[in-house]
């Protein structure tokens, strides 16, 4: 069993299949790395062994009746507590929550199921899944399987810790702000925020029949690229009322060599400077695409003001963020942005101080964005994928102070502790795909993760790609404490 620990899905899938190892057996193995191993990580935060198991045996008498489920048939595999799973609360890290129990499989859950897999249970997020940490005082805090006093990221930190330390074969997340791709950069596996609207959002809730948020998608984390082709192949297909109207179509995407590829390549930016290791890093990696072929370029940007783009990405994160601010909140704010001429610059400052925007401030910053998308479709008609940093830094040690009091270490400078917002924000301002692959440790030991991204509904494409990058420059290295 040793083998399949750190192993993709598809390959234990196989095995599985081919009747090398049973379902019980892959998932009896990975419920007991849980028990001896999770107590330092504490990644699995809601744990259904029993069902797990019922559901390998079910999954191993199929198959001696020659039936297979799908392409997940027996692979028991976690998902990000934010999701409903039967029998299970979702409480997103929010005391209030607590007793918040599932009657019954949310969407992306019946999907997976439907392709043959299994849970063994739910993994640990922020509170409000608003955080670059994990941790909330209903499972407590998270911590990175690289280092125990790092945080694996968030808010799908319990996601991207389980899987590195071998502890599921497969996981679903979320991403507004890199909820997906920071925990995968911060624990040296995977992750895939998908182009916006592809993958439904149903079951990803704390209340049923929430509307889809701008921005926010559901995506997979995997130690393999070729499980985050699979997964998505799985999430993202239209659901309800889309389904009865349209299909998704995402185009194929293929490669044997990175020979011809056009790579742009945005290594830092004084916006969020990053750490000269990861800076590097970028340069690293580009040099060895050049090495196997591929057309670099280090000075190609989108035709946009960086500044102005990133203030819209924060303008409309704040309309979603504020969504569920109290009525209380909201009328302070709207007392204060009447008292301020509409042409007053401060007017903005305190629509997001407060963390409440109007709607027409929405409306605003929705044309603004428009002129983004153009530009990133003029830029990705001239180049492949983008690559740059997913966060400032390696991963950040523990820090659960108030936010206004937090800050990032960046080579011995005190840094803005939102400012890494930067890196994720101007792929999601776009709704652009964006992959995070693992391209070795740095000089402190801790993983580096870098973006792929590529124009919008080419996540097939930063999908494949980061596979022949990320062969080429090591791919997922599982951390020595839990060999």
């Amino acid at each position: 069993m040793d083998d399949l620990t750190f192993a993709a899905a598809v390959d234990i899938a196989a095995a599985i299949q081919s009747k090398r190892v049973s379902s019980r057996e892959v998932t009896q193995h990975y419920i007991e790395r849980i028990e001896s191993l999770d107590k330092s990580v504490n990644a699995m935060c809601v744990r259904v062994f029993e069902q797990a198991l019922e559901a390998a045996d079910q999954a191993d008498q199929a198959l001696v009746r020659n039936e297979v489920a799908g392409p997940l048939h027996g692979v028991p595999m976690s998902i990000k507590e934010s999701y409903v799973l039967e029998g299970t609360p979702a409480t997103w890290g929010i005391p209030a929550y607590r007793d918040n129990v599932a009657r019954a499989d949310g969407l992306a859950v019946a999907r997976f199921k439907a392709a043959g897999a299994h849970f063994l249970g739910k993994t640990n997020v922020p509170i409000d899944l608003g955080d670059f940490q994990s941790y909330n005082e209903i499972y407590g805090t998270t911590n990175n399987p690289w280092n125990l006093g790092r945080t694996p990221g968030g808010s799908s930190g319990g996601s991207a810790a389980a899987l590195a330390a071998g502890f599921t074969a497969l996981e679903a997340g979320s991403d507004i702000g890199g909820s997906i791709r920071t925990p995968a950069h911060f624990c040296g596996v995977f992750g895939h925020k998908p182009t916006w609207g592809i993958v439904p959002m149903q079951g990803h809730e704390l209340m049923a029949g929430v509307p889809d948020a701008d921005l926010s998608v559901c995506g997979p984390l995997a130690r393999d690229p070729r499980d985050l082709r699979l997964a998505m192949q799985i999430m993202a297909q239209p659901a309800g009322r889309q389904a009865v109207g349209w299909q998704l179509n995402l185009p194929e995407y293929s490669l044997e060599s990175l020979r011809g590829l056009k790579v742009a390549v945005w290594a830092s930016d004084d916006m969020a400077p990053v750490s000269k290791d990861t800076e590097q890093r970028v340069n690293q990696v580009a040099a060895a695409l050049a090495a196997l072929g591929a057309e670099v370029d280090y000075t190609a940007r989108p035709n946009f003001d960086v500044r102005k783009a990133h203030m819209t990405y924060e303008s409309l994160l704040t309309a979603v963020m504020s969504s569920a601010q109290p009525e209380s909140v909201v009328a302070k704010t709207k007392a204060k942005v009447a008292a301020l001429d509409s042409a007053d610059q401060s007017r903005e400052a305190v629509v997001t101080r407060a963390g409440v925007m109007l709607h027409r401030d929405w409306i605003r910053h929705n044309f603004r964005r428009e002129k983004l998308r153009e530009a990133w479709d003029e830029f990705f008609s001239n180049w492949d994928v983008l690559l740059c940093p997913q966060f400032t830094v390696p991963a950040i040690p523990h820090d659960q102070r108030p936010f206004e009091e937090r800050q990032i270490l960046v080579d011995g400078e005190l840094r803005s502790y939102f400012e890494t917002l930067f890196w994720a924000g101007i792929v999601v301002a776009s709704h652009l795909p964006s992959t995070v692959f693992p391209s070795g440790v740095g000089e402190d030991g801790l993983p580096i993760g870098l973006q792929l991204v590529s124009g919008p509904y080419q996540d097939f494409k930063t999908i494949e790609i980061s596979r022949l990058v990320s062969d080429a420059v090591g791919g997922f290295v599982p951390p020595s404490e839990f060999l």
